[in-house]
C-alpha cells in the first residue's frame, strides 16, 4: 500500500475493524517513512461458485438449498439447528479450500451424507435416499446394511 503523502510503499497497520455493513474492513495505517496516518477500506472478493447438477446444467451455489435439503432429512429427529448449520459451513470450507468456481452435486451430497452420518443415521438414510434416488426398498436395504457394516 503506498503512502498517499510522500509515496513509500511500507507501512504498519494501527488499528483493524468491520465495517458498519461488515461488508469491508476498514484499516489505519501508518507510513514507516513521513509517520503521517491514512484509513484504508478493504473488501473481500467474493468468487461464485457454480454447482454442475447431475444432468450437467449449471447454477450458482446457494447454502440456503443445502440447509433446506438438511432439515426436511432431519425432520422429527433430535437435530438441531445448529448441527445443521455446521453441516452447511463444512460444505462451504470444503469448496472454499479448493478455491474451485466449479464443483459437481454429486461432491456437496458426499459432504453432506459424510457429516449426517455422524450426527444421525436416520436423517443420514432419509437424505441419501433422496440425494442416491432409491428406487425400490432393496436399495434402502442395501444402504442400511452398508450403514451397519461401517460401524
Amino acid at each position: 500500500m503506498k503512502c498517499p503523502f510522500c509515496g513509500y510503499n511500507e507501512s504498519k497497520v494501527v488499528d483493524s475493524r468491520a465495517t458498519e455493513e461488515n461488508e469491508s474492513i476498514r484499516r489505519r495505517r501508518e507510513c514507516l517513512k513521513c509517520s503521517k496516518r491514512y484509513t484504508t477500506y478493504e473488501q473481500v472478493e467474493n468468487i461464485p461458485v457454480l454447482v454442475i447438477k447431475k444432468n450437467m446444467s449449471r447454477e450458482y451455489f446457494d447454502r440456503s438449498k443445502i440447509i433446506n435439503g438438511v432439515i426436511k432429512a432431519c425432520e422429527k429427529r433430535p437435530v438441531s439447528r445448529s448441527q445443521i448449520e455446521n453441516i452447511a459451513d463444512e460444505v462451504e470450507k470444503h469448496i472454499n479450500n479448493q478455491m474451485i468456481t466449479e464443483v459437481k452435486s454429486e461432491y456437496i451430497g458426499e459432504i453432506i451424507m459424510d457429516n449426517l452420518k455422524k450426527i444421525d443415521e436416520v436423517a443420514y438414510v432419509r437424505f441419501a435416499s433422496v440425494y442416491r434416488q432409491f428406487t425400490d426398498v432393496n436399495t434402502f436395504i442395501d444402504e442400511i446394511k452398508r450403514l451397519i457394516s461401517n460401524k
